[in-house]
């Protein structure tokens, strides 16, 4: 069988202990995406801000039942555990590891879903989390490939804001939902057009290192969180080049 498995991604299940709970009503208040489009096989990229906006964690999301899987990074699981359960109070809501569940990638697998963000960057699902050595740098070098930056080394915890990250054209964000956890920040720059940096993915012969979050040069690449003016001389992917 070949190899899938994402092994540096982790699931939290979120259930609820009592029938008048909600999960996705839990959810909603929190998080940038409409958790009714959150259904079956259709997962959504998301994230939980700070009040300003700024990202703390990126996730996806899935529905399974009347529970939500989160689709993490791993060495991020326990901090989103514990900052999902200081919004909890005294909810009768589970929020939990599910170590029985991995996710797992290709770039082509027509029976499953595509990744919300660009289909380019292939298909995702859950399944049993198996064993193996994984294809995470596989899946690594094909997203940098396509400016697709994602995690806590890329992204930073608290540093960039939302809409910065590329989330309006990554379908990172509803503009629709109401409130929730830094909403009138990101929708503020939304509405007066104000994304004045960008995360992007350059050459690292053309690094910045002033505005470099991580490097891999065993991919000659660099991501940065560069302003808009700075990226001229960068060749962009279309879908990014289309949105500056």
């Amino acid at each position: 069988m070949t190899e899938t498995r994402l092994i540096d991604r982790a699931i939290l299940r979120l259930s609820k202990t009592e029938d008048s709970e909600d999960i996705r009503e839990f959810l909603q208040g929190l998080v940038t995406q409409n958790m009714a489009t959150v259904v079956k096989d259709a997962p959504q990229w998301s994230a939980l801000l700070t009040a300003q906006g700024k990202v703390l964690f990126d996730f996806f999301l899935w529905a399974d039942g009347d529970d939500i899987l989160i689709d993490c990074e791993t060495e991020q699981a326990d901090g989103l555990v514990r900052r999902l359960k200081l919004y909890r109070l005294r909810r009768k809501i589970e929020i939990a590891r599910d170590d029985s569940i991995g996710v797992h990638w290709a770039l082509a697998a027509d029976d499953q879903p595509v990744d919300p963000r660009l289909a380019s960057l292939g298909h995702r699902w859950l399944a049993d989390a198996g064993e193996g050595e994984g294809v995470q740098e596989d899946y690594r070098k094909h997203r940098l490939s396509l400016s697709v930056t994602e995690g806590a080394a890329e992204l930073g915890s608290d540093k960039t804001l939302w809409l910065e990250c590329n989330a309006t054209e990554l379908n990172g964000v509803s503009f629709t939902k109401g409130c929730y956890v830094g909403q009138e920040n990101t929708a503020r720059m939304n509405y007066r057009q104000k994304v004045n940096r960008r995360m992007v993915v350059a050459p690292i012969g053309q690094a910045d290192e002033k505005r470099q979050r991580i490097a891999y040069p065993e991919y000659g690449l660099s991501v940065e969180h560069r302003r808009v003016d700075d990226l001229k001389t960068l060749d962009l992917p279309d879908w990014l080049a289309k949105a500056i």
